[in-house]
């Protein structure tokens, strides 16, 4: 086994590494550094610094040798996934629903992977226990409006006419989005909730240079633009919300850097794909919001949205999927004590499984059962958490 040094912890089966940077500048040049390596590395890369997610562990040394020369740490507290999990008495056509709504890969074992790894991956297996009630806990999903429209779910229900189920009756919305604008200066970017646009590059000079062009506009901005660098593509996202002044509270206008960067990445050769914009979150009902989400704000991780009225928590450096809580009547009591049929799983590092099982119960979860490297919590209302440690 390559030896893959201490900068580097093994997530959800995947050798990942953090490291701090100062600005999006000095992390492009830590993504391109990798770029040059393999243009089959994961990398994304924020205002506060790198993720990388490793095709081989061959490059693991490379990758510590260049972030060290730019002057960059890693923090091995940061590396984590999350997934989400459904209990279903018919996984198969559950897995053919989600399958199409996400537009996912087929895995092994009812697994349905982001092809970009961007969202988390959604494991399906076999339950037989009845949970004929709506669940706690839904997805929504936003996608252009064409792509929506071509998927032929049937009708749809719910207050906004956008709710669909799966066989089981679990839920999503599915949303269509919306071009950035009307200007042709925005065409390539997409408003799914997060402003997107996604780019498709001919070679890892192309990749590199549309990184380093993106992240220098952005900081002359002053924007905390997100930068996911993946095979042959690029994805330029804002962030959910945050091109919209009153969630990002910068003096910047999002739709001006939008129309720089188009101009950016159409010089360099880079062809939009809108089709592949998607923007993923969960939703989770509560009788008592404010006991539920501290909960998870412990055990994830996250911070809550900076917005007064507004329950959003998020990872802080906006790696994993936002989480959305909403008021849950007290007189639905069967609803309330009925198991959902869906939960989330946290994968983190070995190292750092105890501490974080330690804060979600700390938080006023409770510890449902254990069994090697894996821990089974619930919130104060009984929605459920798997933290994994290790791989």
């Amino acid at each position: 086994m390559t030896e893959i040094g201490t900068d580097w912890r093994v997530v959800d089966g995947v050798t990942t590494a953090w490291f701090d940077a100062r600005s999006l500048a000095q992390g492009a040049a830590l993504a391109a550094r990798i770029v040059e390596l393999s243009n089959e590395i994961v990398v994304d890369l924020r205002a506060t610094g790198v993720r990388v997610r490793l095709d081989s562990d061959d490059h693991a040394a490379a990758v510590s040798a260049a972030a060290r020369d730019l002057g960059l740490a890693a923090d091995t507290a940061v590396p984590q996934q999350l997934s989400v999990v459904v209990e279903s008495a018919n996984p198969t056509e559950v897995a053919e629903f989600w399958q199409r709504v996400l537009d996912f890969a087929r895995g092994g074992e009812g697994e349905l992977t982001d092809p970009l790894q961007r969202d988390p991956a959604m494991r399906i297996g076999q339950s037989t226990e009845p949970r004929p009630l709506r669940n706690r806990i839904h997805l929504d999903v936003v996608r252009p409006a064409a792509v929506v429209e071509q998927m032929g779910l049937g009708e749809a229900s719910g207050p906004y006419g956008v709710r669909h189920s799966d066989p089981d009756g679990n839920e999503v919305d599915l949303v269509p989005g919306d071009p950035l604008g009307e200007s042709v200066a925005t065409a390539d970017w997409q408003a799914v909730f997060s402003a997107m646009a996604c780019y498709r590059t001919t070679s890892p000079a192309q990749q590199r240079d549309l990184a380093a062009a993106a992240a220098a506009l952005a900081a002359d901005a002053g924007f905390p633009l997100l930068i996911d660098v993946r095979p042959g593509l690029v994805i330029l996202d804002s962030g959910k919300d945050q091109w919209e002044a009153d969630a990002h509270g910068l003096a910047a206008d999002f739709t001006d850097l939008a129309g720089n960067l188009q101009t950016a990445a159409r010089e360099l050769g880079a062809t939009a794909d809108p089709a592949l914009s998607r923007f993923a979150q969960l939703f989770l009902d509560a009788a008592d919001v404010a006991a539920v989400r501290a909960f998870w704000v412990a055990a994830l991780g996250y911070a809550p949205d900076r917005r007064a009225g507004v329950t959003d928590i998020h990872d802080p450096r906006r790696l994993s999927a936002v989480l959305v809580f909403q008021p849950l009547d007290v007189s639905e009591t069967d609803r309330r004590r009925q198991r959902n049929r869906i939960h989330f799983e946290l994968a983190v590092a070995s190292d750092q499984s105890q501490e974080r099982v330690a804060a979600a119960l700390a938080a006023g979860g409770r510890q449902l059962d254990e069994s090697e490297h894996s821990w089974r919590v619930a919130d104060p209302e009984g929605n459920e958490l798997v933290i994994v440690a290790g791989a």
